[in-house]
């Protein structure tokens, strides 16, 4: 039985897929524009995202609420600004 880590069953497979081509290129964010044929900028965002994805797929489950509302921004279901009134909103009624 394989084990993978929490963080990376988390990723889809473009996200796998741009990771690999990452590795390929030594890390080249350059060589991966050149080679999705977009700007450069385009590949920090994404590189940028994955990231985030990355950073809350290893944070722990205590509020799995806050969670699923940064991956919905994460993934551009909604915008940041929203999650951040959603999740400020939780906050205070846990509070209350």
């Amino acid at each position: 039985m394989e084990v993978y880590p929490e963080w990376l069953s988390n990723l889809d497979d473009e996200d796998l897929s741009f990771m690999k081509n990452f590795l390929l290129s030594s890390g080249s964010l350059k060589e991966v524009a050149s080679h999705y044929g977009v700007t450069y900028p385009t590949v920090r965002l994404r590189l940028d995202r994955l990231i985030q994805k990355v950073r809350l797929g290893e944070e722990e489950a205590t509020e799995p609420y806050i969670s699923f509302i940064k991956r919905l921004a994460i993934n551009d279901k909604i915008n940041f600004d929203t999650a951040k009134t959603l999740i400020y909103e939780y906050k205070k009624t846990k509070e209350s």
